[in-house]
């Protein structure tokens, strides 16, 4: 049996190309601080519905990981495929995610909220999982609200894209 290509290359490189292949549903996680931190997430997980439990990832040299190191609780929004710009703005190294065109609120726990999003959800966090370089945050959901209008935004191959039929 003759190795493909890929299994020669750097495990990371890897495992970046096979994920660019897969198509993920986009979140903004948000916590409150001495000012609000937020970045762009698509390793979004479901873990458990009793309790209510979601699990992200978070690079720990982001310049959010601070905020979210030390943060109580967190926002998630799901954004929807006319917040392509929201998504790439929260995804932008050193940007001031939530000054305009940004619009967001103060929700419960003092958790910034973003507007015009699919559905949100007020987590406590309950463990921030050592994982290599980055953090596994397992939340609870305390709060939220799942009737936002639209269809979801995806990424997929570097982009963001919406849903096709």
């Amino acid at each position: 049996m003759t190795a493909s290509p890929e299994l020669g290359s750097n495990p990371s490189d890897l495992l970046r190309s096979v994920f660019r292949r897969h198509a993920a549903g986009v979140a903004v996680i948000t916590a409150r601080g001495a000012r609000p931190a937020g970045f762009t997430a698509t390793s979004l997980t479901s873990v458990a519905a009793t309790p209510p439990l979601v699990s992200f990832g978070v690079g720990t040299g982001s310049s959010s990981w601070p905020v979210l190191a030390g943060a109580s609780h967190v926002g998630v929004h799901i954004l929807g495929e006319h917040q392509r710009e929201l998504a790439a703005t929260f995804a932008l190294s050193g940007a001031d995610r939530f000054a305009p065109p940004t619009r967001w609120r103060t929700g419960p726990e003092g958790v910034p909220l973003l507007e015009g999003v699919l559905a949100w959800m007020v987590c406590r966090v309950v463990a921030r999982v050592p994982a290599g370089d980055h953090r596994v945050v397992l939340a609870e959901v305390v709060a939220g609200d799942p009737t936002g209008d639209g269809r979801p935004l995806l990424y997929h191959q570097g982009r963001f894209n919406g849903l096709r039929d």
